[in-house]
């Protein structure tokens, strides 16, 4: 037992541990660096039997934070006296824990505080005990060491004997160093005794949160216009070891900076899914722009129990918004310049890819009934199927946080009946130049027209010139060129561009 707690011990004998009397009053500000679909499905689930404390390894890593503020009223003795706060998050971090009498500020200081996570359980006990004595089978008996499920038990007259299993084990008091919940402790003096209404707030970990938007895509009178109803909900992941009640939400939005440890969790990108409670009620989240970030509060209370999954509505579903489907063929998807010096090798962004990309976009506009900052998130998006009614899934993808009035485009996958070759036709090299003739054909075998857009990554340098083109095209930037095609139906368009690249 080191010095602080021993400390904390001894005044626990000749002071009474000082408890809650009043409701809590709890903020819950939550901060997520979760990318939607990154957490894997199996943390959603606790492990059976898992404890908290050196043993709640998994939890500790999803990809989020909080900062919880509660408010109580507590009853302080004047002078020296120890509090304990329970009911805590089991992944707090220590040492962001602040403690403040509200009532008598100046008067009221904290000497000493302690964080107490090494929680009761058979094991926890056992280890306890090890050269003490213990009864089992109604017999006093001196345990040796326990492992695998198991003890080494020593009798009065010295023979050792294995027991599989604990049943039976009655320990002759209990370790008070051992507690059934995570616990906080201060040591505290007082000018003034009485109620205090106090707050206590600390940052902790095992705690995210996301956006997940449903969308309804409804073809429109061509192959390429439609439009979209748009719903959105708030996912948050607890398994911080705390729970929640009646608290009032914060969601941050943004890239807020915050000191890693080195080996720091790397997000995988798995495909999850869980069982989400839904929330109810009128207030939902109000938003605002709070320092470079958003800030979204919700405008009731709302409890986040420990291990759960629970899922609000972010804002009210916005329908009809119109929306463009658009087709685009990137032969050069896998062909991508990293270097400091031009790409020389002929051979190099030479291989053809045949997919047709298959994107929905729209704008994120006041005048499409949206208009308002939105937090990264997947959208999933479906069609209905005129035939029987259902709703069919159609394809998903994740956006970045997206300011008001500006374009989101979904990637849904790949289109079935249009299809995109790519060769190179001619390549010249010089001292300081190379010219390339790239030839690109699509092929529409729907029955109905359609527009294609054509991508074109200038990857062999920075510097480069169009000499001829059969289409006209734009530039994105510097190096990527769109080249719009219209197709009729089973028609073959060949696209060609010669360019020139010099340094």
């Amino acid at each position: 037992m080191n010095t602080r707690i021993a400390h904390i011990a001894g005044l626990l004998a000749s002071t009474a541990i000082l408890q809650t009397t009043l409701a809590d009053d709890t903020a819950l500000t939550i901060y997520s660096t979760a990318t939607p679909g990154a957490v894997p499905a199996e943390w959603y689930r606790p492990v059976p039997g898992q404890s908290y404390g050196y043993g709640y390894n998994r939890y500790n890593q999803i990809p989020g934070y909080a900062v919880i503020r509660q408010d109580r009223t507590l009853d302080i003795d004047q002078g020296l006296s120890v509090l304990s706060f329970t009911d805590v998050a089991a992944l707090l971090d220590p040492t962001t824990v602040q403690f403040s009498s509200l009532t008598d500020p100046d008067g009221t200081s904290v000497l000493e505080q302690d964080y107490r996570f090494d929680l009761l359980s058979m094991d926890r006990m056992l280890e306890r005990y090890i050269d003490q004595k213990i009864i089992y089978g109604g017999q006093e008996m001196t345990l040796m060491s326990t492992a695998g499920g198991g003890m080494l038990l020593q009798g009065d007259d010295g023979r050792v004997q294995f027991q599989q299993g604990y049943a039976g084990v009655v320990f002759p008091s209990l370790d008070e160093s051992l507690v059934t919940k995570p616990t906080l402790m201060w040591q505290v003096n007082a000018a003034t005794g009485g109620e205090h209404d106090t707050r206590v707030s600390y940052q902790t970990t095992g705690i995210t949160w996301w956006a997940d938007y449903n969308l309804i895509f409804t073809p429109g009178d061509d192959a390429n216009s439609g439009t979209v109803d748009v719903g959105a909900w708030v996912s948050i992941l607890n398994q911080s070891g705390g729970t929640y009640e009646n608290a009032k939400l914060k969601l941050v939005a943004g890239d807020v900076n915050r000191a890693q440890p080195k080996n720091q969790f790397r997000q995988v990108e798995t495909y999850m899914r869980a069982n989400a409670m839904e929330d109810s009620g009128a207030a939902g989240f109000e938003e605002k722009s709070f320092f470079e970030y958003h800030l979204y509060t919700l405008g009731r209370p709302t409890t986040i129990p420990d291990r759960s999954t629970k899922q609000i509505e972010l804002f009210e579903a916005v329908n009809d918004v119109p929306a463009e489907k658009v087709l685009l063929y990137d032969g050069t998807a896998q062909a991508q310049w990293f270097g400091n010096s031009a790409m020389m090798d002929q051979n190099w962004g030479v291989q053809s890819n045949s997919k047709v990309e298959v994107y929905l976009k729209f704008e994120n506009s006041e005048d499409n009934g949206l208009g308002i900052p939105m937090p990264s998130g997947r959208m999933r998006v479906n069609q209905k199927d005129q035939a029987d009614g259902a709703f069919e899934f159609i394809g998903e993808h994740v956006i970045d946080h997206t300011p008001r009035e500006e374009e989101i485009m979904i990637k849904l996958g790949n289109a079935f009946d249009v299809v995109g070759e790519r060769r190179q036709v001619s390549f010249e090299r010089g001292k300081r130049w190379i010219v390339e003739t790239i030839e690109v054909k699509l092929r529409n075998r729907k029955d109905e027209p359609v527009d294609v857009v054509v991508q074109e990554r200038l990857y062999r340098w920075t510097n480069a010139d169009i000499q001829k083109h059969s289409h006209n095209y734009d530039m994105l930037d510097a190096r990527t060129m769109h080249i719009p095609v219209s197709l009729d139906v089973d028609e073959e368009e060949t696209v060609t561009y010669t360019v020139r690249y010099s340094w």
